[in-house]
């Protein structure tokens, strides 16, 4: 890239930027609701994970095209190489994580995903050399821990009779799953981090997202997923997921890595499952229960601690 930007600091984000966490959370706690929708109309998996990046990828490409593709033309290699492995890594998460949720509950799929911030913070520490504040460590154990009691008590509220050796291996495999999930996205954010500091958001989302899309092209035929034969309704449905949770949700966070390290912007996804919650009370009356309640409370309360923590590099700035 010629004369890059530099990069903004985390310790003076704009106002407009915590807007856009607002709008992240919200967007993305969609998700699950379309998805059920979807799923509804006896749509496969692997067809609502395609269809939500490539109507993203459609969306923005005469944006791109026309505004942002000098910023293209001028990637280096090792900065294009890079994007495409992130691609590579948010199809690969997307794939594990939907296809998890055909071997184990989503009880378990969702708490073993949480822990994506763990792999970022690792990542960074790795390969960025960033060093978090006590306060940022002990935010992220606290909000991890609200995933993992939520888990645990559903869990312990629905106690059946010792699995056969056939379902363990299958809750085994789903868990695999879920945990291949939570590192690839984990990969996606760091990259995303990296990247952000040089190339604005559209054309880097345009090349991820298209990335991707195509990554997952060859999945789709393996396995013979049918695209067409869906009801109108279905069909809706995966726009929206296109336009809400990918365009806005995911797109979002990609801005945030701009301001903030990919740790602590893995983090506002811990928020989801409320935002989830909320919207299933609206569309569905659906009411959670009171140990969902209480680890949503130990999540908020943690990403509010790692919030007013620190992270610099390995020079001690911020």
């Amino acid at each position: 890239m010629t004369n890059p930007a530099p990069a903004k600091s985390i310790d003076s984000p704009p106002l407009t930027a915590y807007a856009v966490i607002l709008a992240a959370i919200a967007s993305m706690s969609s998700a699950a609701i379309l998805i059920r929708l979807a799923l509804g109309e006896d749509m496969p998996p692997v067809l609502i994970a395609v269809s939500r990046l490539f109507i993203a990828t459609v969306i923005l490409t005469p944006i791109t095209l026309n505004k942002y593709w000098s910023d293209i033309k001028n990637l280096t290699r090792t900065e294009f190489i890079l994007a495409s492995i992130s691609g590579i890594f948010l199809a690969i998460h997307f794939l594990a994580w939907v296809s998890s949720l055909q071997y184990t509950t989503v009880l378990v799929s969702v708490v073993i995903v949480t822990t994506g911030p763990i792999w970022v913070a690792i990542l960074e520490v790795i390969f960025l050399r960033i060093r978090l504040s006590q306060l940022v460590i002990i935010g992220l154990i606290v909000a991890l821990a609200g995933g993992i009691f939520i888990g645990l008590s559903g869990l312990g509220g629905n106690t059946e009779s010792t699995q056969s050796a056939a379902e363990a291996d299958t809750t085994m495999i789903g868990a695999l799953l879920s945990w291949v999930g939570a590192v690839a996205v984990a990969v996606y954010m760091l990259i995303g981090r990296k990247l952000r500091a040089t190339l604005p958001v559209i054309p880097y989302i345009w090349l991820v997202y298209g990335i991707s899309t195509l990554a997952m092209m060859p999945i789709v035929l393996i396995t013979s997923t049918p695209v067409l034969g869906f009801s109108f309704e279905g069909y809706l449905v995966l726009l929206a997921m296109g336009l809400i949770p990918q365009l806005i949700g995911h797109s979002s966070l990609n801005y945030l890595l701009e301001y903030f390290p990919a740790t602590f912007v893995s983090m506002f996804t811990q928020l989801e499952p409320i935002g989830s919650a909320i919207l299933a009370v609206i569309f569905f009356n659906e009411l959670p229960p009171t140990h969902q309640v209480i680890g949503s409370g130990i999540i908020i309360f943690g990403v509010l601690l790692a919030s007013r923590g620190k992270v610099t590099n390995s020079k001690g700035a911020s």
